[in-house]
């Protein structure tokens, strides 16, 4: 039952969870199943495999838990890592402070980089710590390639040329919950050790999966790891990946049959077309944001997100009461400011299975909601400048353009 009930359908622009397509819905509508039969184990290979696409690898091992991203941070870390290791990471937004936080609270021994919210990871910072550790005693480098409190988007191509500029051997684990599925991601080129996704982003699933890659350097780190893990342990996963039955538990069997079908629809629509799709729908909002006179939090264009926008307010305005209207006067659901930015910033997710003409009716909500809180907007002016950008941009539907 809906707890409370509006007309029509409630327009879910977060950023995750996202928008759950009817063919995914249609896929996980089924019963349970014996995940031992001879059946099963063709559709685990399947999904185990082709999940890699995603990371842009060829060279890594997926392993699907049934979590959420924060169950993917736990696994990257135990499995790679033991206690007192230390570990550079970065904390430039809410979801960067809560895997720093889970690192401290597991024991590791964190240098944290402060950045300030809205701008990217700090390199020449990462540049200088690295230099300096030449006993080798920084074992890892974290980074949150999306950061979605603050519209960040890292480039760890960069990442990866200044650890390779200092030739230091420290792991490379990056969180592409916010981003893998819907921005490039180069897991091999970047030489990432470990990446890490979860399901209810842009697979446009429920949440409940945490899917980490995890390249041959952590998995051979991970036969050395002294941290304690039992839920999330490669090792017990890689075992029943020999014997064929890939589960040394029972999984969501209607998760996996989900993630099939978005695999499916992913990579029938071709995953440089999903790129570019969400280029457009992410360049079509900013164009939004600057018609309607407001700024972004994000710093510099160099770190702008295609996966969700977080705009700033004016002082005298509670961004919390632009959220709350939106979803009671018109049935549509943004993304709140978090933490340092809460009352201040609300966010558009724009990710997942979504097109052009369903970004332009949130857009058009929110400027109805921007009159609503006394912010002066011309109506209008968002979705004209946004329709525009997509009016000259969109091409046509791939799977049609030949009918």
């Amino acid at each position: 039952m809906e707890y409370y009930p509006g007309p029509g359908r409630n327009h879910l622009f977060v950023p995750g969870p996202t928008n759950v397509p009817e063919q995914v819905q249609r896929a996980m509508l089924r019963g349970n199943e014996d995940h031992r039969s001879p059946a099963f184990p063709k559709l685990s290979k399947s999904v185990i495999d082709d999940s890699k696409k995603l990371f842009g690898s060829t060279e890594g091992t997926c392993f699907i838990f049934p979590a959420t991203g924060t169950g993917a941070w736990e696994s990257a870390l135990t499995n790679t890592l033991s206690p007192g290791d230390r570990i550079i990471s970065f904390r430039l937004g809410q979801f960067s402070l809560l895997w720093i936080d889970q690192m401290q609270r597991l024991r590791f021994d964190v240098d944290v980089v402060e950045c300030e919210w809205g701008a990217g990871a700090d390199l020449d910072a990462l540049r200088r710590k690295l230099l300096a550790d030449r006993a080798g005693t920084v074992k890892a480098v974290c980074v949150v390639h999306n950061e979605t409190a603050t519209g960040v988007t890292n480039d760890i191509g960069k990442v990866r040329q200044v650890l390779d500029e200092c030739n230091h051997k420290a792991l490379l684990m990056v969180d592409g919950v916010s981003s893998i599925g819907a921005i490039p991601f180069y897991q091999d080129r970047w030489r990432v050790d470990v990446a890490l996704t979860g399901s209810q982003k842009a697979l446009s699933l429920p949440t409940g999966l945490g899917i980490v890659c995890a390249r041959p350097r952590a998995l051979e780190a991970a036969k050395h790891s002294k941290s304690t893990r039992v839920f999330f342990d490669w090792g017990d996963y890689l075992k029943f990946y020999q014997s064929g039955s890939y589960w040394p538990y029972t999984p969501s069997s209607q998760m996996l049959y989900g993630l099939r079908a978005s695999l499916d629809m992913l990579f029938s629509e071709g995953l440089d077309n999903v790129f570019a799709r969400h280029a457009r729908l992410g360049e079509g909002t900013r164009r939004a944001v600057a018609a309607w006179g407001l700024q972004l939090c994000t710093k510099s264009p160099e770190w702008k997100s295609d996966t969700v926008t977080t705009i700033m307010v004016p002082a005298h305005i509670n961004s919390n009461d632009i959220v709350r209207t939106a979803w009671k006067k018109y049935n549509l659901s943004l993304g709140l400011g978090l933490n340092k930015i809460n009352g201040k910033a609300f966010r558009i997710g724009h990710l997942g299975q979504m097109n052009e003409v369903a970004l332009l009716g949130a857009i058009a909500g929110v400027e109805m909601t921007l009159r609503d809180v006394g912010y002066p907007v011309v109506l209008g002016s968002g979705v004209a400048a946004a329709s525009a950008y997509f009016q000259q941009t969109t091409p046509l539907i791939a799977t049609r353009a030949k009918l």
